[in-house]
């Protein structure tokens, strides 16, 4: 008798960016995303009643308890983890360093809009804190590379 082999199980990821200031760098990408801030609250209120971690390791973030050096937003359809807030889908980290960004990001995101909506979404980003930094006109295609709050790039197709 021939044992069928179990798949595999899929890799959980997130994509984990470095920032300046967490909270606000997840405003800007929650709203430029439509993805909604992830409530950490009732974790942090358990471990800072158990004694488990100081109070200055938070911070009130959307009338609530927050990490002060985590923030992260997540798509609103996938599945997150109630007791903890954690999303277990399509996410984005952010995480306080200490250094400035100085060069080139090597990983960005292409935000795809829809046909037609570019010159909308691009006004919308702006009003949103993102600068345009040039466009690009290729035979391939057009996009307009920008940058958030902090200056990581990103495309707008």
């Amino acid at each position: 008798m021939t044992q069928t082999p179990t798949p595999p199980t899929p890799v959980h990821w997130k994509v984990v960016v470095d920032a300046a200031d967490p909270h606000a760098q997840a405003d800007f990408w929650a709203a430029a995303l439509h993805y909604v801030f992830e409530d950490n609250s009732p974790l942090i209120e358990k471990l800072l009643t158990a004694g488990a971690v100081p109070e200055a390791l938070t911070v009130v973030s959307h009338g609530r308890r927050a990490w002060r050096d985590l923030a992260a937003v997540r798509h609103p359809d996938d599945p997150y983890e109630a007791e903890s807030g954690t999303g277990r889908g399509r996410r984005l980290l952010f995480q306080r360093v200490p250094e400035e960004k100085t060069v080139k990001n090597r990983l960005h995101l292409d935000l795809h809009p829809g046909a037609g909506r570019r010159d909308e979404e691009q006004a919308r980003l702006e009003g949103l804190g993102a600068r345009v930094l040039r466009r690009v006109e290729e035979p391939s295609g057009s996009w307009v590379v920008m940058a958030d709050p902090e200056g990581n790039e990103f495309c707008l197709h």
